[in-house]
């Protein structure tokens, strides 16, 4: 259906060409029969409007059938046809005396109303894409309409408040009534606020639109409505009349044809070079032949000088201005600084992100930008805003050499590559600022779930296991007791039976406190531990034969934090056991270096990673034990081969347990003590 409309729109559009076309040529052959005091002139400017508008209007609407810019230029082009025929046909028909010909002589007085005022009046209102720039300018538009029909009734009152010029009508602003003149010229003012308003909101592709009209559109207002108080050239204005279609034709089709930006640029700056140079020179020649009235030529040559001297300084402010104007800022650092102004307003890094997406699309003058952060499992966030397109241009993210994200942006313009780059690396703070937040958040959940499971499974240890045997115990040494005065030699047996299930359950209390932290760190520290571990590794009964396994220890481990030694202990210990259970290596090197950090590494000769390596429990605890200090663990191929495990545990920012640590051995102690005891 909408194909069938489209194609009925076009046909539409190429009659009334061809209908205006007809027109135009029976009123140029009427007008053979006319008197020359009577027939209308051949360079009539409603002649140019007719041939001219309504072909391009018909292009237009044959590849935009629904362009309201399109269909209004084709009836003012129509109307213009209609206006030319009137001229020569009301004429014609009266010195014929035959009927009708009033009517023609009538339209003959107003119809160039229609044309005129639907050029000059609504079409700036609604170019380029038929709408109103605000619903403000609703009774502007409402005015544009009406002015034809007031000016048709002021003519029918009062026919001889046309005047003409070289055979070509004017309608004197200065003679007619005062109330016409101030709703046709205010209602023109108006149309030009809303120009100038459309500019400075639209996207570049539609400032690249409206910037191909200004030129002859301004020109053309200029010469029409000066043409109405002052005698204008016709050869001016009609090859201006013919200018504004074929502008407005590029405008809406090629409006990248040419670079018309830099054109309005230059042409704004160097008029605004001419007033802000000429009244600065007249400034100080009216002041300075103040001073020196007898000089003369001094006086010129003081203005000259001082006009000279403020060329370039105000060249360069204008220039800025007028880029800024045109294009926006594009000093790079204020838009940096800009960013960082409103992402100051964001509540959290997500929404700075958001708020970051919608500043670069406006510093790019993109059509969509999408800005996305990769975490260590895949995508962390994003932030979209507008409209992306099928071939986005990408920048990648960096922080501190490694990717946290990239920039995606479209753009319907040659991008500002200094600009995009400038935003890039600002972007890349935030990304890693969001990126760290879904870390942290991550870490937060799982430290939780597996604080309820530890809980979880303390409370079922103690409840079904260390329970029950304390009870049993209990229930023993009653029985003992019973025993004990009805026959004595019988309580040997049950206290052999009680300190058996004692041992039991000291080894099971045991178990319990090494895995909530391994006993061998309160009694080795963190270096005897993992040379411990890497003994245990080594030996042949303990999975592979030949392993050998070296510790290197640099730097002083004493009074480490409890959480960075159980982190580093857990680290070492997980990557020994991949080492021994699939790597296949002869030989690892563990590497335990302090300074401002700790840095633990696990190297091997092994097989290496596989190609499609999917992280286990194991690779994952690694790297989430890590995290929760605030530091990095990353699993990959070595130098030399093999897999190289490297953790970065920070330490100034974690709290030393030092007189946990001396209670928790204490208390370890006195356990051993007593079992000793109990032994």
């Amino acid at each position: 259906m909408t194909t069938g409309r489209d194609r009925r729109a076009v046909r539409a559009a190429l009659l009334l060409t061809l209908a205006a076309a007809a027109l135009v040529a029976v009123s140029l052959g009427l007008g053979l029969d006319v008197p020359a005091d009577r027939r209308m002139v051949w360079w009539h400017p409603e002649i140019v409007i007719a041939l001219t508008w309504t072909p391009v209007a018909a292009l237009l609407l044959r590849h935009r059938p629904g362009l309201r810019v399109g269909w209004l230029m084709l009836v003012a082009g129509f109307s213009a046809a209609v206006y030319v025929l009137s001229l020569n046909l009301g004429p014609w028909l009266e010195l014929r005396h035959w009927p009708g010909a009033g009517f023609f002589v009538w339209l003959g007085y107003w119809l160039w109303a229609i044309d005129t005022f639907g050029l000059t009046l609504v079409l700036p209102l609604i170019f380029p894409d038929g709408r109103l720039v605000s619903r403000w300018f609703r009774p502007v538009l409402a005015a544009a309409f009406a002015v034809p029909l007031i000016v048709c009734v002021h003519l029918t009152v009062d026919p001889d408040a046309r005047r003409f010029h070289n055979g070509v009508s004017v309608y004197p602003f200065q003679e007619i009534p005062l109330a016409i003149s101030v709703v046709i010229l205010g209602t023109l003012l108006a149309s030009l606020v809303s120009v100038a308003i459309r500019f400075l909101r639209s996207p570049a592709d539609v400032r690249r639109q409206i910037a191909w009209v200004i030129y002859p559109g301004v020109l053309a207002q200029t010469i029409i409505y000066v043409g109405e108080t002052t005698p204008i050239g016709d050869p001016l204005r009609n090859i201006t009349i013919a200018t504004v279609p074929i502008c407005i034709a590029i405008a809406i089709t090629r409006y990248r044809l040419y670079d018309i930006d830099l054109v309005i640029s230059r042409t704004l700056v160097y008029a605004g070079l001419v007033v802000v140079i000429t009244g600065v020179y007249f400034a100080l020649v009216g002041a300075a032949s103040l001073f020196f009235a007898e000089r003369g030529p001094l006086v010129g040559l003081v203005g000259a000088i001082a006009a000279g001297a403020v060329f370039e300084p105000v060249r360069r402010r204008l220039q800025r201005t007028v880029d800024r104007l045109l294009h926006g800022e594009r000093d790079p650092y204020r838009i940096a600084d800009r960013l960082n102004q409103r992402l100051q307003t964001a509540s959290d890094p997500a929404a700075a992100l958001a708020v970051a997406a919608a500043a670069v699309r406006e510093a790019l003058r993109a059509t969509g930008v999408l800005v996305e952060v990769t975490g260590h499992q895949g995508r962390a966030a994003m932030a979209e805003a507008g409209d992306l397109g099928e071939d986005p241009e990408a920048i990648p993210l960096i922080w501190h050499g490694r990717p946290v994200g990239r920039l995606l942006f479209s753009t319907l313009e040659v991008p500002d590559r200094r600009i995009a780059s400038v935003m890039a690396r600002n972007l890349a703070e935030l990304a890693n600022a969001v990126r760290l937040t879904a870390d942290v958040q991550r870490s937060r959940e799982r430290i939780l779930a597996t604080r309820e499971e530890e809980r979880r499974r303390l409370r079922r240890d103690l409840h079904d296991g260390l329970g029950p045997t304390l009870a049993s115990l209990a229930m023993t040494v009653d029985a003992a007791r019973i025993t004990l005065h009805r026959d004595p030699a019988a309580v040997d047996p049950l206290l052999e039976n009680l300190r058996t299930t004692m041992s039991q359950t000291i080894g099971d209390i045991r178990e319990l406190v090494y895995g909530l932290r391994p006993p061998a760190l309160d009694d080795l520290g963190l270096a005897g531990a993992v040379r411990a571990l890497a003994d245990g590794a080594a030996d042949p009964s303990g999975g592979r034969e030949g392993l050998r396994v070296q510790v290197q220890v640099e730097g002083d481990l004493e009074n480490l934090p409890a959480a960075v030694e159980v982190a580093a202990y857990r680290i070492v210990q997980e990557a020994l056991t991949n080492v021994r259970r699939h790597s296949g290596a002869k030989a690892a090197l563990v590497r335990l270096d302090r300074s401002n950090e700790l840095q633990v590494s696990v190297a091997d000769d092994g097989r290496g990673l596989p190609a499609s390596t999917r992280a286990g429990v194991g690779l994952s605890s690694m790297r989430e034990r890590a995290a929760e200090l605030g530091g990095s663990c990353s699993i990959g191929p070595g130098a030399d081969g093999g897999t190289l495990v490297q953790a970065r545990l920070p330490i100034n920012g974690t709290p030393v347990a030092a007189e946990r640590e001396h209670q928790n051995g204490e208390r370890h102690g006195t356990m051993r003590g007593e079992s000793t005891r109990g032994r």
